[in-house]
């Protein structure tokens, strides 16, 4: 491996902090948050694939291959990861895509799509394509979901209406399950 290789493959970035806040409103009189509102976003990040390649002229390097990627209790895992940067001075990531049966992973949350989009430098993350988000005993589907890191916003679409891939749902609408206290009497 060379020094760039692993210069890459070291490099501590922000996977997804926030990335499964729910889109689920919050008791009346909370502030909105994400569970991972207190990541680390700054914490080493260790990745481990089958195989990488840098292709420096790009400025690209690509993981493949049941690739898992962790950050302080953020896990994400993929079949392929591809990390776009900038090289001046240094190597700084811009962007992170997934493909291939994406898992965000925190201590709380699990969200799964077919593909997502880490924009570091807007620190928005965006997962694509029957995405489903659960939490606890509460499950929300739909095609797509953004979530901003700077707010802990997270926003739920529905997908487009017989586009294949978009919606785990027929109509294209966002559906959800959620819990609620059991109580006693009628």
């Amino acid at each position: 491996m060379t020094r760039r290789m692993l210069m890459i493959a070291g490099l501590g970035f922000g996977i997804a902090a926030g990335a499964a806040t729910l889109a689920v409103s919050p008791a009346e009189g909370q502030q909105p948050g994400s569970a991972l509102s207190n990541h680390d976003t700054n914490a080493p990040v260790d990745v481990a694939a089958d195989r990488i390649e840098v292709q420096d002229r790009l400025d690209r390097a690509i993981f493949s291959g049941n690739v898992d990627v962790r950050q302080a209790e953020l896990r994400l895992n993929a079949e392929r990861i591809t990390i776009a940067y900038s090289s001046e001075g240094g190597i700084d990531i811009d962007r992170i895509d997934a493909t291939g049966g994406v898992v965000l992973r925190s201590p709380s949350e699990t969200a799964r799509s077919q593909t997502a989009i880490y924009d570091l430098n807007e620190r928005i993350v965006t997962m694509l394509g029957n995405v489903v988000l659960d939490q606890g005993r509460n499950t929300v589907r739909g095609g797509r979901l953004v979530l901003d890191l700077d707010t802990g916003r997270a926003v739920m679409d529905g997908g487009v209406p017989g586009a294949p891939g978009t919606s785990t749902t027929p109509n294209g609408r966002v559906t959800g399950r959620f819990t609620v206290p059991q109580r006693r009497g009628g």
